[in-house]
């Protein structure tokens, strides 16, 4: 399987420039929620494109660098854990979408989303578990989570005492165990851990 049966779909319908559109971060404790918008060429596959969380850490890396050199058009967006506070996190995966997808140099006939209906402000197809089913939404995962991944590494220079180079701001039994030891700093969200740290 190639996964490319929802471009395929589109591209019959004359529509040139599809991009995947996928969300890293939703879940975590701690920093941004990250998105990526791509339009690749689908003459030429990469191989091994998929849910980006089935990827060893390091196979994410080269096939990030064979994604960017390849892509047709490209972006990345961030909305912050203080404006994932302040909006809650619906909302601001719906803002990072929207953003990535903007973002892109060419503007995209259809854009395929990760997920379930957000209301994005394009014309949009929405698919459930969609980084494995859809070549193009799988190469916007792989982009997003390097991406963000690599952020909470350089982050975590910042805050060494979280261990965000091994979490990654996610609620491992460590960092849970951190942030009621010493409290939370200026990455978390207020209000993800209100139920074990409220002050």
């Amino acid at each position: 399987m190639d996964n490319l049966e929802y471009e395929r779909k589109y591209y019959a319908k004359g529509k040139k420039f599809v991009a995947g559109v996928d969300e890293v971060g939703r879940g975590p404790l701690a920093g941004p929620v990250v998105c990526a918008a791509v339009i690749m060429p689908t003459d030429e596959l990469i191989d091994g494109i998929t849910d980006s969380k089935k990827l060893s850490a390091g196979k994410r890396e080269r096939l990030d660098k064979i994604i960017r050199e390849k892509a047709i058009a490209l972006s990345v967006f961030a909305v912050s854990e203080k404006e994932i506070d302040e909006i809650n996190i619906l909302q601001a995966v719906k803002k990072c979408m929207t953003g990535a997808v903007n973002g892109l140099s060419v503007k995209p006939d259809i854009v395929l989303a990760d997920g379930v209906n957000i209301g994005l402000p394009f014309e949009t197809e929405y698919i459930v578990k969609g980084d494995f089913k859809s070549y193009t939404i799988g190469c916007a995962s792989i982009v997003a989570k390097v991406y963000r991944d690599n952020l909470m590494t350089e982050l975590a220079k910042e805050f060494p005492e979280y261990g965000f180079d091994k979490h990654k701001g996610y609620g491992t039994a460590a960092h849970i165990g951190k942030i009621r030891e010493i409290g939370p700093c200026s990455l978390h969200r207020k209000t993800f851990i209100k139920n074990f740290w409220a002050k």
